[in-house]
């Protein structure tokens, strides 16, 4: 199950990469990692949660400054 919710996050990031809409982006980024997260404390690799937690808050941190500019 948790390897599952692993792959589909590198799948969800991936897509978001294709995708030109910086919104659209951002939130594929944050659903990705909030996937791979999950993973990363299921195999319960210290580095990997950190390193997941810095990526969702750098994406979450461009979605709301792609927001303030509109």
């Amino acid at each position: 199950m948790f390897k599952i919710i692993g792959a589909l996050g590198i799948l969800i990031i991936a897509t978001g990469i294709l995708i030109n809409n910086r919104k659209k982006q951002s939130v594929f980024y944050i659903i990705g990692g909030v996937c791979l997260e999950i993973y990363s404390i299921y195999i319960s690799d210290v580095i990997f949660i950190i390193l997941q937690l810095i990526f969702i808050f750098t994406a979450i941190y461009a979605l709301i400054k792609n927001q303030a500019k509109k």
